[in-house]
């Protein structure tokens, strides 16, 4: 049974690199589907916000993996 697990923590670990990157990319992607249609003018607001919204989830992740190393 623990020869399965690690099987599909290797096999999960080949297309997501950083768990807590990919978490924050579903729930932010999620909200906004939720949310921004729900705000006014959220034609002309919603890209940018989701692409501000993503960049900082990056950025956090990067600075993150940097104090480890």
């Amino acid at each position: 049974m623990n020869a399965l697990k690690t099987a599909w923590e290797e096999f999960i670990g080949l297309f997501i690199d950083d768990g807590s990157l990919a978490v924050g990319i579903i729930v932010w992607v999620a909200v906004a589907g939720f949310l921004f249609p729900r705000l006014p003018r959220s034609e002309q607001w919603g890209a940018p916000l989701l692409f501000v919204g993503l960049a900082l989830i990056l950025v956090e992740s990067i600075l993150r993996r940097a104090r480890k190393t």
